[in-house]
């Protein structure tokens, strides 16, 4: 009987058992399946969407069991470190250095033989002063290992820059050599700017000095027939901009109750002109960073020629781009503007051979006067650009019309502008003299 009442009690607790046993088993494949990925997570992990959806506390995920509290207040030391150290990195040191270049580096490119022909005493390639060495530019510099006897004072950094620049009228070494030191060395002077952290007046001026050497440079550097010239216009060009970024954003941090430097419209406009080729806007289109600009600088003579010229060049008016260009640019804006004003002319050309009648030549005295060219330079233009011309008894030259020997890059020019505003052919202009921006 004992027995039977022990199989009846084993009958009835066996459901009881059976339940409790599978019930933690099911809870915890659950709890895996909706959430794989939770071991893959750092320690230290805290998601986002706390701070988004409002969770509790008991619904967010923490792999390593981490109070939320503990969490974000080591997020929120972190991210105060951080900033603490980038406010050390960017303008925590004085220089103090009273030379062009710090006595430890003159001593060691001394004895590295590392000194420029610019720097050199006496030409010797060991031997170099104060009064002739200047500090190089490195390009990975870390204020945590960077003296103040290392870095220049504001005074001797913009005695330095001067002492650079009056170099650019040296004719005793090719150009390119002359820019290939003050590239270097006005780019060590921005790095000490930077390190101090110095955006007043005093560095405006410096860097509206530093751009516009690049900008004379951009125009000097096409003449030169260096078989790295190409490397250079495009590493000029590529200071140029990060210059005139760095000069912009000075403009802005000085600017009160809507005032405006005296030659930021004209510096404003370099930015426009070096992208009358929509192919070079790389970063943004014009229209975006028009809106940055305040009102008075949009208002200004400089800005409104520069969008003029943009205007006209992209829907390929030569006639009346050619004229602007001769009667309102700045020297400075002509640096830029120059190989532009070669591709109008080819696309001048390239309209006047398809659009004229074939019976009727087109003389190069008048062809000249339209491109604002002398004759013979006209000639060799048309030659460039894969055309033939004629000369009668009487000594006067024509183009004749309807060629098909026109270069590849002359027909890309044409076409790409023709699709937006076919010009009107004709008309004569006043010669355009070069030594007027000079």
């Amino acid at each position: 009987m004992e027995d039977s009442t022990r199989r009846r009690q084993q009958r009835r607790n066996q459901p009881s058992s059976s339940t409790s046993s599978t019930a933690p088993t099911r809870f915890r494949s659950q709890k895996l399946s909706t959430n794989p990925t939770k071991t893959t997570q750092s320690s230290n992990f805290v998601p986002r969407s706390n701070t988004i959806t409002g969770t509790t506390r008991d619904s967010t995920r923490n792999p390593a069991h981490i109070p939320n509290w503990k969490s974000e207040a080591n997020a929120a030391t972190n991210k105060h470190e951080e900033e603490t150290e980038a406010r050390e990195d960017v303008g925590s040191i004085i220089g103090t250095c009273p030379f062009m270049c710090p006595e430890g580096e003159r001593a060691q490119r001394e004895r590295l033989r590392d000194l420029a022909v610019f720097e050199r005493l006496s030409g010797d390639p060991r031997k170099t002063s104060p009064a002739l060495a200047v500090k190089k530019f490195c390009r990975t510099i870390s204020l945590k290992y960077v003296q103040s006897s290392d870095v220049r004072p504001l005074t001797v950094l913009e005695d330095t820059l001067n002492y650079l620049l009056n170099l650019l009228d040296s004719s005793e070494h090719p150009f390119e050599v002359i820019h290939d030191f003050i590239f270097d060395r006005t780019r060590s002077i921005r790095q000490d700017l930077s390190m101090q952290n110095i955006v007043n007046e005093r560095a405006i001026h410096m860097y509206e000095k530093m751009v516009k050497f690049h900008v004379v440079s951009h125009q000097r550097l096409r003449g030169c027939s260096s078989s790295s010239i190409s490397s250079l216009q495009y590493l000029n060009l590529e200071q140029l901009t990060k210059t005139l970024t760095s000069l912009y954003i000075m403009y802005e941090a000085n600017h009160n109750n809507n005032s405006v430097y005296e030659n930021e419209a004209q510096f404003r406009s370099f930015y426009v002109l070096l992208h009358l080729d929509s192919k070079n806007q790389q970063t943004e289109s014009l229209s975006l960073w028009f809106r940055r600009v305040p009102s008075p600088i949009m208002k200004a003579k400089e800005m409104c020629f520069a969008r003029q010229v943009l205007r006209l060049y992209r829907m390929g008016n030569y006639k009346r781009f050619l004229y602007t260009v001769s009667s309102e640019a700045s020297y400075l804006q002509y640096c830029i503007i120059e190989p532009y004003v070669n591709e109008v002319r080819a696309l001048a050309i390239s309209y006047i051979n398809n659009c004229c009648y074939k019976v009727h030549p087109y003389p190069l005295e008048q062809l000249s006067k339209l491109l604002m060219m002398k004759e013979l330079d006209v000639e060799s233009l048309c030659h460039s650009c894969g055309l033939e011309t004629l000369t009668d008894n009487g000594e006067n030259k024509s183009l004749p019309m309807k060629q098909t020997t026109v270069t590849a890059i002359t027909r890309h020019i044409a076409t790409i502008i023709i699709q937006n505003c076919p010009s009107v052919v004709g008309g004569s202009l006043y010669v355009l003299d070069v030594t007027l921006f000079f």
